[in-house]
């Protein structure tokens, strides 16, 4: 029989949770800014701008000093390594910067996927190593949050047993050596939305997926109070022939999410996955509108569905920040009232209605 051996004191488990209800308050959700310096290369690509250093620290200033329209959507930033040592024009680190508006700070702390042998295609994610100390330290330097993202597929063969099992084993590996640190992990089993399959078998691996994922945080003691989940939601592949309803997808995922997802998980952050920005906010809106109780906050986690339009409008021209933020500003107050149930749609950004899928996504 296990023996508890607590690793958090009274004390370490209120900061955990505290940090985690502060990012999912009411109406308020994640600015994931955290695209690896490759990820942005391509960004920054589709609008004809340079991919150089200082681009990327402009870039980001814009979308973290965007007004103050933004303060009641915005409760955590998710930053890349280079940005959490940025800084401002006046010379303010940008986690300071953001600490100071009371947005909780971020960092994505995975090294990337690598290949899973014997398997068909299917990877798990490494960073592991000296991870500990790398969360020592980004306390230290300010960060409250991690990321670590996990990559599964849908296919006819997959994801294989062994995949769902490493994915989650790594997955609750990490949360604790977060949490030993101070640090809220944020778990992202990311099902891709490649492929043809039909609602119900995205539900019902997104159900295996999870149920997999809280036996492994289950087994590695992770204190759930003190963690958030960043799922997809459950749509049909992107080639699927038949196309559903925002409010079927709103229930099949709340149905997926119930069923897996303990009451004592505070918050969950949903990524965009490729939908266009209207689509990520009309559907995170029927979400919080659909008829069955959610013990626990439905957010979103957007990193492309919140920042498509402004990217374009800002277009690498100094002279367009202000229409920048404007396009930001917009997303950030559409995605306030859809984790309150409270949208009404109009799709009125730049690249609102856009499509923003990615084959086979890598950050």
């Amino acid at each position: 029989m296990p023996h508890a051996y607590p690793f958090l004191t009274p004390e370490q488990k209120k900061e955990l949770s505290d940090i985690a209800q502060r990012i999912v308050a009411t109406g308020k959700g994640i600015l994931a800014a955290d695209e690896s310096t490759g990820s942005v290369a391509k960004r920054f690509q589709s609008i004809n701008a340079e991919n150089t250093e200082e681009n990327r620290r402009l870039y980001r200033q814009l979308l973290f000093t965007a007004d103050d329209r933004i303060n009641p959507c915005i409760g955590g930033v998710i930053l890349f390594h280079e940005t959490m040592y940025q800084k401002t024009d006046d010379g303010k680190v940008f986690p300071q910067y953001l600490k100071e508006r009371g947005m909780v700070v971020g960092i994505k702390v995975d090294k990337g996927v690598v290949p899973l042998a014997g398997t068909n295609g299917e990877t798990t994610t490494q960073g592991l190593d000296g991870l500990y100390e790398r969360c020592a330290q980004y306390k230290k330097d300010g960060a409250d949050f991690a990321k670590w993202r996990c990559v599964l597929k849908i296919t006819p063969t997959t994801p294989s047993k062994l995949a769902i099992l490493e994915n989650a084993n790594v997955l609750a590996r990490y949360a604790s050596i977060c949490q030993m640190h101070g640090i809220v992990p944020i778990v992202e089993p990311e099902i891709l939305p490649d492929g043809d399959h039909d609602l119900k078998r995205c539900q019902y691996v997104t159900e295996k997926v999870l149920a997999a994922c809280y036996k492994a945080m289950s087994d590695h003691h992770v204190y759930l109070e003190g963690t958030l989940l960043k799922p997809n939601m459950v749509t049909a592949g992107h080639s699927c022939s038949h196309k559903y309803s925002n409010q079927e997808i709103a229930m099949a995922t709340v149905t997926a999410l119930r069923r897996t997802v303990p009451p004592a998980v505070p918050g969950i952050t949903f990524l965009s996955g490729g939908q266009s920005e209207e689509e990520a906010s009309i559907n995170l809106n029927a979400m919080n509108q659909c008829p069955l109780q959610r013990p626990w906050a439905l957010t979103f986690s957007y990193g492309r569905a919140l920042q498509a339009s402004a990217l374009k409008a800002w277009a690498g021209k100094k002279e367009n920040g202000k229409a920048c933020q404007d396009e930001f500003i917009k997303r950030a107050l559409a995605n306030n009232q859809a984790c309150q149930g409270k949208y009404v749609s109009s799709v009125a950004s730049s690249a609102g209605g856009e499509s923003l899928f990615v084959a086979n996504h890598a950050y």
